[in-house]
């Protein structure tokens, strides 16, 4: 998939000598598709490793993607540079007219908090209340999945007895929904959390299903009857070394904290990371792309460059 981004994006270089297909403005208005209009919201501290990892997800069908960075105003972000975010970001008051076809709501390392502590959660429950009217189909992760389902459906958060670490194996459920197309009947795919949604109450709505699940790690993919929401507890897009680096700085930081299950060969922190989701997590983005964004957007054709 072409990813139409800012050309001075710093991820853009990394992208490319990944063979990413990364457009500029010029070639993209030489492309006779229409593009999709993707934006991410993203919560996370490390605002550039988050951005790579999802631009890289979202590289892999034939579909144009034109990307934009959304961040909150209520808040303040402490590592990633004021210059980056006052070029490569908008906030909510600067898109709330605009209409997307997609959009990403990213992790975020506060869900020990409750909802309504977060500083930013008032301006979270207007973005929440906008997606309903001008988004096709929202993808909430990991805290951004626990948050958008109890704002959307009252679903409480609760404590694990400890961290869920690691990379564990998830078994697909309903394989005839489209999500979850292409999926083997195991897959893998990494977590890093404290909490987790309230498994009865998910399974309780009548307006969502569950398509995976794991003994170990509960409840992971969840979407809503009509795929306009989809909620994901893990992290898909996570690279190789992501939860190798938070493991050394937790431990940096004098906290307890045990290996990531599943993921060093023989449990040897000094050996490489085996990867072992990359795959499963392409096809989802894939999936998501393709069958609930791309595939239910309205589209009126009005002239050149103009959509909806």
């Amino acid at each position: 998939m072409p990813i139409k981004i800012a050309n001075d994006l710093p991820v853009k270089g990394i992208l490319e000598d990944e063979n990413i297909f990364v457009m500029d403005d010029t070639r993209a208005l030489h492309q006779d598709i229409r593009p999709l209009d993707i934006c991410i919201l993203n919560l996370m501290p490390l605002k550039e490793d988050t951005e790579l990892q999802i631009l890289r997800m979202l590289s892999n069908t034939p579909l144009q993607v034109n990307v934009s960075f959304l961040t909150t105003s209520t808040h303040e972000a402490k590592h990633t540079s004021r210059s980056h975010l006052n070029k490569f970001y908008d906030v909510f008051d600067d898109i709330k007219d605009n209409y997307y076809d997609g959009f990403i709501i990213t992790g975020a390392p506060i869900e020990t908090l409750e909802f309504e502590d977060v500083d930013y959660w008032p301006e979270m429950e207007k973005i929440f209340e906008w997606t309903k009217t001008h988004v096709t189909s929202t993808l909430h992760l990991c805290w951004g999945a626990q948050a958008g389902l109890y704002y959307h459906y009252g679903i409480e958060k609760k404590f694990l007895p400890e961290k869920l670490f690691g990379v564990f194996a998830h078994r697909v459920q309903h394989r005839r929904v489209p999500l979850v197309r292409g999926f083997d009947d195991l897959f893998m795919a990494p977590h890093s959390r404290y909490t987790e949604s309230d498994a009865d109450e998910i399974k309780q709505n009548s307006d969502l299903i569950v398509l995976s699940d794991s003994p170990e790690a509960g409840v992971f993919l969840v979407m809503n009857n009509d795929g306009s929401r989809v909620f994901v507890m893990g992290h898909p897009e996570y690279d190789r070394m992501t939860l190798d680096k938070e493991y050394r700085r937790d431990l940096s930081e004098g906290m307890k904290q045990h290996k990531p299950v599943n993921y060093y060969p023989n449990d040897d922190e000094n050996m490489k990371p085996m990867l072992q989701w990359r795959g499963h997590a392409n096809t989802f983005y894939t999936n998501w792309l393709n069958y609930y964004v791309y595939q239910n957007t309205p589209f009126i054709f009005l002239g050149k460059d103009e959509k909806k």
